[in-house]
């Protein structure tokens, strides 16, 4: 049974969060503030996160900025939830290491929808797996990624999409499905985040990042 953790300080937010969850079979535990949260999650690390943004004191991107620096905690799946409904405010959750975000009002179906396929899509991943592509190779085990046997520093989300280039080389992928896989939701109209985490990643990667072709007005695909 998956454990899942609620960070929420608006009680019938949390209540109706708890309430889904565990009418849908998962153990849930509750949170109004981040000091209580990270005690529990020093005891045990949760299967998931639900996150709200705005919190007393430590807000949801500090705390999820520490969870991502957490051993841990650092491929914990993470959803942030906030009544927060503008572009930028997405883009820096998902830029910081969220892997979906649901914006309040929303449905409880959607919420449970949303939980499920990012569990399945988090218990899908091979840690062990080392995948190369030309002068390009990622140990998954260890979340490094060297070009031509030399380290290659990179953040949270731009491994993510190098890994999921990787496992899909030589296939033509469209910023929808990019953005729907790395990220965990919808392409919305106008966002050019994957475009910018596409190009802040082949400047990172050298030589190597030459691998990443631009199919125009289609998306990327990552070749030898």
């Amino acid at each position: 049974m998956a454990l899942i953790y609620i960070v929420e300080d608006d009680i019938n937010i949390r209540e109706i969060e708890r309430y889904a969850l565990k009418n849908s079979g998962f153990e849930v535990e509750e949170f109004d503030n981040g000091k209580d949260f990270f005690q529990r999650v020093s005891e045990q690390a949760p299967s998931l996160m639900l996150l709200d943004i705005m919190l007393p004191g430590e807000d949801g991107l500090e705390i999820l900025g520490r969870v991502r620096k957490n051993p841990a905690t650092e491929k914990t799946p993470v959803i942030m939830v906030t009544a927060k409904t503008t572009e930028i405010d997405k883009v820096r959750g998902l830029d910081m290491g969220a892997d979906d975000y649901i914006s309040k009002p929303f449905g409880v179906m959607e919420l449970i929808s949303r939980v499920k396929a990012l569990l399945r899509r988090t218990e899908k991943e091979d840690d062990g797996d080392t995948l190369a592509c030309g002068s390009i190779e990622i140990d998954n085990k260890r979340h490094s990624v060297t070009v031509q046997g030399e380290t290659c520093e990179l953040t949270f989300k731009e491994f993510e999409l190098l890994k999921y280039l990787m496992i899909n080389q030589g296939i033509v992928l469209s910023r929808d499905k990019l953005m729907n896989q790395v990220w965990g939701f919808e392409y919305e109209g106008e966002s050019r985040t994957v475009d910018m985490h596409i190009k802040t990643l082949r400047h990172k990667l050298g030589d190597g990042g030459q691998q990443i072709k631009t199919v125009r007005n289609v998306g990327y695909v990552m070749e030898p």
